[in-house]
Formats: C-alpha cells, sequence, structure tokens
C-alpha cells in the first residue's frame, strides 16, 4: 500500500499536503525538544472522521523527505479520539513498515514491535498535541488484520 510522507523523522516542524496547491506547506513548529520519531503521512484516496487521509506512521530506518512515496505494509493501528476546543472525532494512526525493510523485515504486526516503541510513539502524540490545546484518548490498539479493515473501509 502507498504511503505519501508529510513529515520526515527527527523533523521538528509538521508539514502538510496541499493538494488544490500540489505541494507541501510547512505548518507549525512543534514544542521546543519535540521531533517527529519516524516519518509521519497519509494513506492516499481515504478520509478520517477528522476529514483528513488516515494518519500512517511509518517505522523505517531509512530517511526520507515529504512527497516521498513508500510501498508498506500496514502493521497495526492505535485508535484515538481527539478533543480540541468541546470538539472530538476520532483520529486514529496507523502503524506500517517499508516492503523494502531490512531491519523491520520480519515485523508483520502490531505486536511484532517492542511495547516500549508502540508506547513512546503514544507517548510522542500524546505530547505534541497536549502543547497545541488538543487531547487524545487512546481507544485500542489494533492488529494488522484489524487496521487494514479499517483502512478499506
Amino acid at each position: 500500500m502507498d504511503i505519501i510522507i508529510e513529515t520526515p523523522r527527527q523533523s521538528p516542524v509538521k508539514y502538510k499536503y496541499e493538494p488544490d496547491l500540489k505541494g507541501f506547506r510547512m505548518l507549525k513548529a512543534l514544542s521546543p525538544g519535540l521531533v517527529f520519531p519516524y516519518d509521519f503521512g497519509f494513506v492516499p484516496n481515504t478520509t478520517g472522521e477528522d476529514g483528513d487521509p488516515l494518519d500512517v506512521m511509518v517505522i523505517s530506518e531509512f530517511p526520507s523527505f515529504p512527497g516521498s512515496i513508500i510501498d508498506c505494509r500496514i502493521i497495526g493501528c492505535l485508535q484515538a479520539e481527539q478533543s480540541k476546543k468541546g470538539k472530538t472525532v476520532r483520529n486514529d494512526r496507523f502503524l506500517a513498515i517499508p516492503e523494502f525493510s531490512i531491519q523491520y523485515k520480519n515485523v508483520k504486526n502490531l505486536n511484532d514491535l517492542p511495547v516500549e516503541l508502540v508506547d513512546s510513539i503514544q507517548y510522542f502524540f500524546t505530547t505534541y498535541l497536549s502543547a497545541e490545546g488538543s487531547s487524545l484518548n487512546w481507544l485500542a490498539r489494533l492488529n494488522a488484520t484489524e487496521a487494514n479493515d479499517l483502512v478499506r473501509q
């Protein structure tokens, strides 16, 4: 499945693809000391409850850049409700591995990752969004089959 990267790992700035402009907007700076732990992007031709394409964090040993298209396998989903200014919407975060990854070639399911790594990804999103006035309520961790079913919906 193709994933389009918006924000590369280690970036202290969030980028967002602007389809009308066919380019990437430098959207906002993260709080001092925060950087994206892995590449962050979206599944093209999907729409989540928040109106944006489905969010995906791509766990990889390789660097990328905004606009990279990476063939990935979805290994799980961190289901979440996101609240801001009294409005709550589902805003799940899918996790994926590049098909060409060497380091993560045996990772096929969320449970194949160390629980500490998944915890740290959740902590990043909680901290990053809290700093901008949003809160996350983590609901469930879905395996690869459940996550892929959600993407197809």
